[in-house]
């Protein structure tokens, strides 16, 4: 089956890039002489190389002077102080940080060093580094940037620091934490002011960058926020992984297995923007910070603001095992606890199902929380294996089914299946129940977590109340010659709608007033295409996601290429 791994939007119209920084230290060369500049800065997103920077960018350009930002900041015992309350002692979870990166400079510093660059002038002087243009007015300001996916990557490679922690090569799983619960926050809030005040932006995914004029790449988000398109997958092995994904995309064969594909979330997957010469990546959730409003229209911006509230991926478990054993907080435990707007709702729509494929979800009739909380202590304790067979309901699945999954359900995709997941977009707030007596890929025991998982298991999700309310939910909604459409879900206590067209004609669609995030679940082609000529027709492949922002009201779907005149099955998630 063919798979698009680096779908990109073709950006129209004169456009300035500048590839290699070789070119790049040239321009800006010619900038400082041609406006008698002073003050570069160039700032940069956490876990950006700024060794790379330095050598081969900043170097190049002979300043008189070299500040880093760290200079202007508290000292490390006094950041680790402001900080622990969100960090916790928890592997795996903290709290929401709503610090802004200002709260970290110490003004005595500050001043030291802007004494400095007073005295420097006219020389060049050049600050680099994290929240470097809060040092001093730049006469030119580069923001360099990096996706969350490459950032977690570059955590596992040991090369790579937190921001300001000297902690490379320590527990990927809480480096991990410290960047979704502090760094990422406070670093998104910093840049957001940096990048509106750039004058360049710096992508600095590979070995060879590239860099826009700002004025261009804002050109570019704007035209990605009016057709449809696809974000760069990322895929990732675990102890559980099969080898479904492998094989029918014929990709990374070489790995232990592939367990994740994460393929349509803005928030950590990267964007890519085609100006012909060259890819440009950039993180998606910069294009939630600028267009949102035209991402996911009037109606869910007001509800969420510039995060995306919606989450594709799939779960590979064909020759691997069972997930563990879990359940999702309730909405007021995770405001309460984590600083977290909404919860993690979500549902497994069931793309393969081999022999013996089933799924945990919910409790057997007349389970009683206490013993199960007895059993699952015990298992933790290496006591005894939890008996899954006395307490949790199970069935067999097969292609095409959908089991809706409501925070605080217990669940678990067993072995031999892959899922699309599909839920709301908080996506770390997992509690382990049973693990099966797993320890990681990376040798370490996986975290179980019974004490949030047991304030949040809703007893009441048992299997009558599942049977009748969480499995293969299936209306037809509307239909045609050569055409139906199926409302999926999600339950009524999740504010995600599901539709399920099945088709062999043209079908067109509507975008329900908002932001539109569409799977190809069957078939191996289709063409979207545009209702008024406002975007290009854009091919999507089997498996593949593709986001579909509110600006398009209204669009075609039809089955192409192989597929063409074949029946083939989208699925689509919108908010109610």
């Amino acid at each position: 089956m063919k798979y698009d791994f680096y779908p990109a939007v073709k950006v129209k119209g004169e456009h300035r890039a500048f590839f290699r920084y070789d070119v790049i230290v040239q321009q800006i060369m010619q900038e400082v002489k041609a406006k008698g500049l002073n003050v570069i800065t160039i700032e940069n997103y956490p876990v950006v190389d700024e060794q790379e920077l330095l050598e081969k960018l900043i170097r190049p350009l002979s300043p008189d002077l070299v500040i880093h930002s760290d200079a202007v900041f508290v000292d490390d015992a006094s950041f680790e102080q402001m900080i622990a309350r969100n960090l916790t002692s928890d592997r795996v979870f903290g709290v929401m940080s709503n610090h802004c990166m200002e709260e970290f400079v110490d003004s005595a510093k500050l001043a030291a060093v802007q004494r400095q660059i007073a005295g420097a002038r006219p020389g060049l002087v050049l600050i680099y580094g994290v929240g470097a243009s809060l040092v001093t007015a730049p006469d030119l300001l580069i923001y360099a940037d990096l996706s969350r996916w490459e950032i977690q990557t570059r955590y596992r490679s040991g090369k790579f620091p937190n921001w300001k922690a000297h902690n490379a090569g320590e527990d990927w799983l809480q480096m991990a934490k410290r960047g979704y619960f502090f760094e990422w926050q406070v670093a998104d809030r910093q840049k957001k002011r940096a990048l509106s005040r750039a004058d360049y932006v710096l992508d600095t995914h590979k070995a060879e960058p590239v860099m826009l004029t700002a004025s261009s790449y804002f050109k570019a988000l704007e035209e990605a926020s009016r057709q449809p398109f696809s974000l760069v997958p990322f895929f990732d092995p675990g102890v559980w992984g099969g080898h479904w994904m492998q094989e029918t995309f014929d990709f990374r064969k070489e790995e232990v297995n592939l367990a994740w594909c994460f393929n349509g979330v803005p928030e950590e997957n990267s964007l890519l923007l085609d100006f012909g010469e060259a890819a440009f990546e950039t993180p998606a959730n910069n294009l939630m910070f600028f267009n949102g409003e035209e991402v996911l229209g009037p109606r869910v911006f007001g509800r969420f603001g510039a995060e995306f509230p919606i989450r594709f991926n799939f779960l590979d478990t064909v020759g691997g095992q069972n997930l563990s054993l879990q359940v999702h907080p309730k909405l007021t435990y995770i405001q309460d606890t984590f600083g977290v707007p909404y919860t993690q709702d979500e549902s497994y729509y069931v793309l393969h199902a081999g022999e013996g494929a089933n799924i945990y979800l919910g409790f057997k009739n007349g389970t009683e929380k206490e013993a199960v909380m007895s059993a699952l202590k015990r298992a933790e304790a290496g006591e005894e294996p939890f008996d899954d067979q006395q307490f949790i309901y199970q069935q067999p699945i097969n292609k095409h089914d959908h089991y809706l999954i409501p925070a605080g359900t217990i669940h678990s995709s067993g072995a031999n299946s892959v899922v699309l997941e599909i839920s709301s977009t908080p996506n770390r707030f997992t509690f382990k129940l049973w693990d099966w007596g797993r320890v990681d890929l990376d040798g370490k025991p996986r975290a179980v977590h019974l004490n949030h998982g047991e304030p949040n298991l809703d007893m009441r999700r048992d299997e009558e109340f599942v049977r009748r309310e969480l499995i293969n939910q299936f209306v037809v909604v509307a239909e045609g010659e050569g055409w139906q459409e199926e409302r999926t879900g999600l339950h009524e206590l999740e504010w995600i709608e599901t539709r399920r067209h099945t088709f062999s004609q043209p079908v067109d669609h509507l975008n329900h007033q908002g932001v539109n995030v569409l799977n190809l679940v069957e078939g191996e082609e289709v063409t979207i295409e545009s209702l008024d000529e406002s975007f290009a027709p854009f091919v999507v492949h089997y498996a593949q996601t593709v986001i579909l922002p509110a600006t398009i009201q209204r669009y075609r779907v039809t089955p192409t290429g192989k597929s063409a005149g074949k029946t083939c099955r989208t699925i689509k998630a919108f908010i109610r």
